[in-house]
């Protein structure tokens, strides 16, 4: 395919949900910044979303659809697709009822221009409800970090990101193979970014110019394909593994680096009880019992599982 490279940005909203999906395009649309397109792809959904793009007349809008539905098991896959039909030099993935603030673009394009040479660039986020009343931001991260460090802040749960809040270069993303392939896209936005971040680093803006959407049926938020998420845990530790077999140069990385590797099972094995202790929190009555049934599967213990369940109480109470 021929690609415009006259297009600086690249936002595509892989489109399901349409109650807020109006509210994302305007707030695209409403950009300081001019140079980009807009795709949307509607997977396949029964719900009107393509009544809420035909409200828009703009040039910089495509419109896709999937022949079927890929659904939220296989998401990354509809990433992949618009990054396929994607002629910006970067690249956005935007959730369908997610916000952009007005400056997002800008605060990226002053990112870029301080830190050139980079393929992945990051923002802080605002976390709205359902609403959209803002509730929390994400932590403040260094202007410039290593691949190391990024790995090791994510795996101690200091940090929160979402898919929008990363901006790729298109063209070394493809090259990598596009965006991480996990189930329900669960650690999918990590990986991507440490590939893209390679040994040449990311760049993080400390402006919240991005609102992620929180509320009872995001995927983070919701107990269904409970096991899938522990499956893509599973491959989210197997992809550490093969990434920490090479050590890199550097004295500071080489600290940092032997850290991950001595200690890379023990933050997994956090990862997935943490991740079983957020699906019992969603529901009414936590399911002890299935995930006493799965857990060797997963390499838990029942004590694990035990823990699980008591942390899920007082996360509800919180």
């Amino acid at each position: 395919m021929q690609r415009n490279s006259r297009i600086t940005f690249s936002i595509c909203i892989p489109a399901y949900k349409s109650k807020h999906l109006k509210e994302c395009i305007d707030s695209i649309l409403a950009q300081t910044i001019g140079d980009f397109e807009l795709i949307i792809l509607n997977d396949c959904s029964p719900q009107p979303v393509e009544e809420v793009v035909s409200q828009f007349d703009d040039k910089r809008i495509q419109y896709h659809k999937n022949d079927k539905n890929v659904g939220a098991l296989h998401l990354v896959q509809n990433w992949n697709k618009c990054l396929s039909l994607a002629s910006g030099e970067f690249i956005v993935i935007m959730g369908d009822d997610d916000l952009l603030e007005p400056d997002y673009l800008e605060a990226f394009s002053r990112l870029i221009a301080a830190h050139p040479s980079l393929d992945v660039y990051h923002c802080r986020s605002k976390i709205i409800d359902d609403r959209g009343t803002p509730w929390l931001l994400t932590p403040a991260c260094p202007e410039l970090e290593d691949v190391y460090d990024s790995i090791w802040h994510r795996l101690n749960q200091y940090r929160s990101n979402y898919i929008s809040d990363y901006m790729y270069r298109s063209g070394p993303l493809r090259d990598q193979g596009g965006f991480y392939q996990l189930p329900l896209a669960w650690g999918s936005d990590d990986i991507t970014a440490f590939m893209a971040t390679g040994q040449k680093g990311i760049a993080h803006s400390p402006e919240a110019v991005f609102r992620y959407r929180s509320h009872s049926m995001s995927i983070s938020s919701t107990s269904t394909n409970g096991l899938e998420k522990l499956d893509a845990d599973m491959g989210y530790a197997a992809w550490l593994k093969k990434f920490l077999q090479e050590n890199p140069m550097g004295e500071t990385e080489t600290v940092i680096y032997r850290h991950l590797v001595e200690n890379q099972d023990r933050y997994m094995h956090e990862r997935r009880v943490f991740t079983i202790t957020k699906i019992m929190a969603s529901e009414a009555i936590p399911n002890v019992s299935k995930w006493l049934r799965h857990r060797r599967k997963f390499q838990l213990s029942t004590k694990d599982v035990l823990l699980a369940a008591v942390k899920s109480r007082k996360m509800r109470k919180a």
